[in-house]
């Protein structure tokens, strides 16, 4: 359906990358091509940055009727050592192979038509692996009908204005990358890619290519915000700004807010496991909470909104049993998008749900507060502890742009409680700064600056990174 929307675009151009661009007809022509390449393999395994071949090479696979694999680059050789060797047979697409798939219209031995597709809407179209911050990557898969589940549940057919493009930095191994792809071709909308994020880069490929929606995380969006001056970014064009895929300190929003004054602002969550966002919180969820003086409407700009259309949510208690409004739990998701399935096994229960493993509330709305992994409570004398708690009221002191809050092992109280900041003060004004808006048992034990927090790619924290250090300086 989605190369049926490529298909319709003629001679417009649909992709853009480097200076480069693609028409519709260039990319389905190649698209087929690719698909008798891929002939005789398992799978499909992309190992390069974004690049212009790569749409080429999704739907080549898809065209062919095998996986398709993208791998995180960075990894180190033996990282990737383990996963390629997980695919064996596989055809490994690395930078120097794609010009290769843009040069060549048609394959020698089977012209351009597709190859005949036996595999239907069950069969896996992608898999994707976990991050492994705290392990072992898994390799999440996604099947044609998780995928065409989300497109047709948040998108509307060649919606798209004429003119329209996306401007997409996120890696092509993230899930967000591979929806953001298949969403904006599906409304109409020409991608722009960025082979690596640069604050400076983003705003003028923005200017220069007349961007009209982007999808960044959260350590881009900080420092987008840190690259402007003023009081506006200039970017007339840019409609529409989606962040997610780790917590977003409240005044970063608060000043993208102010510097991208005519855009509209989408918070998204979502995991691999559930083919990308779940909930959002849309733009005029973020014009409402920034003017509210209800303190409760107010609270909703640190919120992920609410569930997509198709989409279920359930917050369960320590028992398993569903909570009440406001009340803290394992957040649980359900619909026809969501995997939750890694090789041959499933995580969905009896009923279909799949456990986020995220810590999480819905208030009287229906608005989704995200605390955090579950993994990461902090369990202190008994009480347990969400560090996001913790870290929302420490970003909101004035010297303080990003924060992590980390149980630490205690003989006496089991965890004792250490914040990593990013930014200037005194320690202890810093915890009394804590102290005065929570009780004392949720005040930091240690305050540690630094210069940067460690994280993925994705911007996502590396929590147990910094438990390996505190556990060394801090025991």
């Amino acid at each position: 359906m989605i190369l049926e929307m490529v298909a319709s675009g003629g001679d417009r151009p649909v992709v853009t990358a480097n200076g480069r661009s693609l028409t519709a007809s260039d990319l389905l022509a190649r698209a087929h091509a690719a698909a008798h390449r891929f002939r005789g393999h398992p799978a499909v395994l992309y190992l390069s940055p974004s690049h212009l071949a790569y749409p080429v090479a999704l739907f080549g696979a898809a065209l062919a009727g095998i996986p398709f694999i993208p791998l995180n680059y960075r990894l180190g050789e033996r990282q990737l050592a383990r996963l390629l060797a997980r695919h064996p047979g596989a055809l490994v697409l690395r930078p120097a192979d794609l010009d290769a798939l843009l040069s060549a219209e048609k394959d020698a031995e089977g012209g351009t038509d597709a190859p005949e597709l036996t595999r239907g809407q069950d069969a896996v179209a992608v898999v994707l692996y976990t991050s492994g911050t705290t392990a072992e990557p898994k390799a999440a898969l996604l099947r044609h009908r998780h995928l065409l589940a989300y497109v047709l549940n948040t998108q509307e057919f060649a919606s798209a204005e004429e003119g329209d493009a996306a401007l997409v930095a996120v890696p092509p191994y993230h899930v967000a990358g591979l929806m953001n792809l298949l969403t904006n071709l599906y409304s109409g909308r020409r991608l722009v890619y960025l082979s690596a994020f640069d604050a400076g880069e983003w705003l003028e490929t923005a200017r220069r290519e007349q961007v009209t929606h982007a999808l960044v995380v959260p350590t881009m969006l900080a420092r987008i915000v840190a690259e402007v001056p003023t009081d506006d970014a200039g970017t007339p064009t840019l409609r529409s700004l989606a962040y997610g895929g780790a917590r977003t300190p409240r005044p970063v929003v608060e000043r993208a807010l102010q510097i991208f004054p005519g855009t509209g602002f989408v918070n998204a969550y979502g995991l691999t496991e559930t083919a990308s966002s779940v909930a959002v919180l849309g733009p005029d969820d973020h014009r409402e909470a920034l003017a509210a003086s209800d303190p409760g409407v107010r609270d909703r700009l640190g919120s992920v909104g609410r569930p997509l259309p198709g989409v279920e949510i359930e917050i369960r208690d320590d028992d398993g049993k569903p909570a009440r409004a406001g009340e803290t739990g394992l957040v649980f998701v359900r619909g026809e998008q969501i995997s939750g399935e890694y090789g041959g096994r499933s995580a969905l229960d009896a009923e279909g749900w799949f456990p986020t493993r995220d810590r999480g509330r819905l208030d009287a709305d229906g608005y989704l507060f995200i605390e955090g992994r579950a993994d990461d409570t902090i369990i202190r004398g008994g009480e347990n502890i969400a560090p996001a708690e913790i870290e929302d009221v420490l970003v909101a002191h004035p010297g303080i742009v990003e924060a992590a809050v980390i149980g630490v092992p205690d003989p006496e109280w089991g965890q004792r409680i250490v914040a990593v900041v990013v930014g200037e003060g005194d320690p202890a004004e810093v915890r009394q700064w804590v102290k005065d808006r929570l009780r004392s048992s949720k005040t930091p034990d240690a305050i540690v600056f630094r210069a940067e927090l460690p994280k993925t790619e994705t911007g996502k924290l590396l929590r147990r990174t910094l438990l390996a250090e505190l556990e060394t300086t801090h025991a």
